[in-house]
């Protein structure tokens, strides 16, 4: 079955940076699409970043370009996030997300796009 481990979040000063790591199985890694989103208490799940495997495209939430990267490595199935320039404000629990197969994914931002999640890692930026 599809399984997806997060790793890498911790807490960190206003400035810093964290890379995110989400190893995948259970399916086949390339040619899909894959996401990295969160959730911060009281808030909606929104996403943060997206990639289509197969060719590499990304996309990124404007309140992140410039500062998160999203990256694959197909050799080891897993999809990173590097984090640099971090501030309060994203503070929340950080998920990866995947279709699990070559769907076609018409928002690759949208949450409600994504059918496998993994179960979180909490990134926590103090100013």
């Amino acid at each position: 079955q599809v399984q997806l481990v997060e790793s890498g979040g911790g807490s960190v000063q206003a400035g810093g940076s964290l890379r995110l790591s989400c190893a995948a199985s259970g399916y086949t890694f390339n040619w899909c699409y894959m996401g990295w989103f969160r959730q911060a208490p009281g808030k909606e799940r929104e996403g943060v970043a997206a990639i289509y495997t197969g060719s590499g495209i990304t996309w990124h939430a404007d309140s992140v370009k410039g500062r998160f990267t999203i990256s694959q490595d197909n050799a080891k199935k897993t999809l990173y996030l590097q984090m640099n320039s971090l501030k309060p404000e994203d503070t929340a629990m950080y998920y990866c997300a995947t279709m699990g197969s070559s769907a076609y994914v018409s928002r690759p931002l949208a949450p409600t796009e994504y059918r496998y999640w993994g179960q979180g890692t909490q990134v926590t930026v103090s100013s």
